[in-house]
């Protein structure tokens, strides 16, 4: 083989190496199996991907039978955000609901099993947790995923999260730096701003991510967001100011630095995935990840093809991709000697996720309350789910009640003329309202006035951010919307 040849082939292995693509399916296809062999050292997992944990199991065995160190990737915050029951709802509540609570161990001990059962699955980096401080209430994508709006609270649940996770041997990623919270864009559909200078970062935004960086995280995932007082041209994600002067410099940081999703619109829709990506390495990011919709061989292909390009016309140092390519692999081999023994599932705490749910229920009655002994009507009051959580994880406490009060009938509801629409479906059945962020949603709050000025004994359960004025005969906050959220507010409705 000739010293171009060689080259060649190194390059190529170093630009697949630092890519994390997802695929469609439920076992693995031959061209992510082959491209395993000649380079790949990451396979992303999204609900697409998922049936049982049986079944993720058996595709990642497939997957090290080709790579035994490859890093298997997913997006598992649990709560509102999940993949491995994107069909059922979590078992553990999300973020806001552990701030609630606030108490670290508890913390330690959700992330701590949800890190079990991820590793039993196969998987051993978790895009997970998130660090930004909810600081705008209105924000449209982060919300219930943040521990909450105070900068100590969100750095001391990020450290305890991060600590817990990797006990289990599943790798954090912590994001998504240097902040999400203060935004009022998604960054899925255009790139944020954030106008705060940056002595108000350094005492808001970076503190959780300094808690991280001291628990040990050994991945951090950027955000396509534009912060002018760190880099006035350049969104987070493209930006060496951000992650390479402040991340690695200023913060000392030495793990993995992931993108966020390459073909999210605040990239794709102003560079390009292909330019992104090259832009992204160039500026400190070490890995690429390449979720929603692009899960083909194709955009593998059209991405390392365009690392490539890009060192051979000098747009991207040689030395760069090899170290971008050589800390993919470090954190594969941190993964490869920190798997959990045979033992680990003597650990487990089956029921750790609802035990947070019930904690971090808040109940707020205006008045003497009866539980409901006959089957109600639930209304849903149902927002556009953001791109993150997605629209396919069942949401609401339907199902729980159920469960408990047996002929339970339900309804979604949505628009300017919700509120009469729920009276019309209800009929005599007792009305339980659910919202979610009806703060942000002056078409639910109207719904809601009109359904209890007609029937003031209507419940009403907030699974979103809780800043609305609590109202109805009894109000239940449950910090979000997963499916153990669910039971702990219908047990309270029911009484039990």
């Amino acid at each position: 083989m000739t010293t171009i040849a060689r080259a060649t082939d190194t390059l190529t292995r170093d630009a697949l190496a630092v890519l994390q693509p997802g695929f469609t399916g439920t076992t693995a296809p031959d061209w992510l199996l082959r491209r395993l062999g000649e380079g790949l050292a990451s396979v992303a997992l999204f609900g697409r991907n998922v049936r049982t944990p049986e079944q993720v199991a058996a595709l990642t065995a497939r997957l090290r039978a080709e790579r035994e160190d490859v890093l298997v990737a997913i997006d598992e915050e649990g709560g509102d955000v999940t993949r491995l029951e994107v069909r059922t709802g979590s078992s553990f509540p999300g973020n806001l609901a552990l701030g609630a609570v606030d108490d670290v161990g508890l913390t330690r001990a959700v992330a701590a099993e949800l890190g079990r059962r991820l590793a039993e699955c196969g998987v051993n980096f978790n895009w997970a947790p998130s660090a930004d401080v909810n600081s705008n209430p209105d924000n449209p994508v982060i919300g219930v995923r943040s521990f909450g709006s105070g900068t100590d609270l969100v750095a001391r649940h990020t450290a305890a999260y991060v600590t817990g996770l990797q006990s289990s041997g599943v790798a954090a990623c912590t994001k998504h730096f240097p902040g999400h919270g203060d935004t009022a864009v998604d960054s899925h559909h255009a790139v944020p701003r954030i106008d705060v200078d940056a002595a108000v970062l350094a005492e808001r935004d970076l503190v959780p991510f300094r808690a991280a960086i001291a628990a040990g995280s050994r991945a951090v995932m950027s955000a396509h967001i534009l912060v002018p007082a760190l880099d006035p041209d350049r969104p987070a994600t493209l930006s060496r100011r951000v992650l390479t002067d402040l991340l690695r410099g200023e913060l000392g940081y030495d793990g993995l630095i992931v993108t966020d999703g390459i073909e999210m619109k605040a990239i794709a829709g102003t560079y390009g995935i292909e330019r992104g990506t090259v832009l992204a390495i160039a500026a400190g990011a070490d890995a690429i990840c390449v979720g929603g919709g692009l899960s083909d061989e194709g955009t593998v292909r059209r991405l390392s093809d365009a690392l490539v390009e890009a060192v051979r016309a000098g747009e991207l140092s040689e030395e760069r991709l090899a170290d971008a390519a050589d800390r993919v692999r470090a954190l594969a081999r941190w993964t490869a000697t920190n798997r959990p023994d045979a033992g680990a599932r003597d650990t487990a705490d089956g029921d750790v996720g609802l035990r947070a749910a019930r904690r971090a229920l808040r109940v707020t009655a205006a008045g003497e309350y009866t539980p409901v002994t006959e089957a109600p009507y639930v209304a849903a009051l149902a927002p556009v789910a953001n791109i993150a959580v997605g629209d396919e994880t069942p949401w609401g406490i339907a199902a729980e009640l159920t469960r408990l009060l047996p002929g339970t009938e339900t309804g979604s509801f949505t628009g300017p003329d919700a509120g009469n629409e729920v009276l019309a479906a209800a009929g005599k059945r007792r009305i339980v309202a659910v919202v979610r962020d009806e703060h942000r949603h002056p078409w639910m709050g109207a719904a809601l006035d009109t359904v209890l000025a007609a029937r003031p004994d209507t419940i009403v359960v907030e699974m979103g951010v809780p800043r609305a004025e609590p109202r109805g005969s009894l109000h239940l906050a449950t910090h979000g919307a997963a499916r153990v959220c669910g039971r702990a507010a219908a047990e309270a409705v029911a009484g039990v």
